[in-house]
């Protein structure tokens, strides 16, 4: 003969699965926020090479110290792009305002959107590396056969002879990785080419 379970077991099992949904939950929540999250504390720390952004550049400059900033740029695969910089690299001194210039030249035969992320290189530059204007994370639309001239705004802050731990950062790499947009060409074939492309 059977025993009913007792109430007490009941409440048991009851706030065990209850538990249970509850740590999915919190799991789910957590993945779902990582990616906007771990942004901002990359943004906020520089944590990974990270930039920083200005809105207005420092009023001094460091003059008995030169930094070396290094122009990289990378195309994704499924991007038949070229993208490169027009300058292999710019010396500056901490403060200082300078501007360099990407070119991208859509390759195919059809138009596509691409975008283009970031980083630097040491990473413990990322907090002292301010950009004032930037093409990163802006959809370029290209047609086909179109290019576009890409400008980067940017300092070295003064702070970073400030920071023994920064002593030793004589050069700094830019690099720039364009990848083809979501939506990629059906999304391009409806939207208007902007001002700034030409054709090759």
């Amino acid at each position: 003969m059977s025993r009913k379970p007792q109430p007490r077991a009941r409440r048991g099992k009851g706030a065990t699965v209850l538990g249970l949904f509850a740590i999915i939950g919190a799991m789910s929540a957590l993945v779902a926020f990582s990616v906007p999250l771990y942004r901002l504390f990359c943004a906020a720390t520089g944590y990974n090479g990270t930039t920083q952004r200005a809105a207005a550049a420092p009023d001094n400059i460091v003059k008995d110290r030169v930094i070396t900033v290094r122009l990289n740029a990378d195309v994704a695969p499924g991007l038949d792009w070229e993208f490169r910089p027009e300058q292999a690299s710019v010396k500056i001194h901490p403060g200082e305002t300078a501007v360099v210039h990407y070119r991208a030249a859509n390759f195919s035969k059809q138009a596509e959107i691409g975008t283009a992320t970031f980083n630097v290189t040491p990473d413990k530059a990322g907090p002292y590396f301010d950009k004032l204007q930037c093409f990163c994370f802006t959809e370029q639309h290209l047609g086909p056969g179109q290019s576009a001239d890409l400008a980067v705004q940017f300092f070295v802050d003064p702070d970073i002879v400030k920071n023994p731990n920064s002593a030793d950062v004589d050069t700094i790499t830019l690099s720039y990785t364009m990848f083809r947009a979501r939506g990629g060409a059906a999304a391009a074939r409806t939207a208007v080419l902007p001002a700034t492309a030409s054709a090759n």
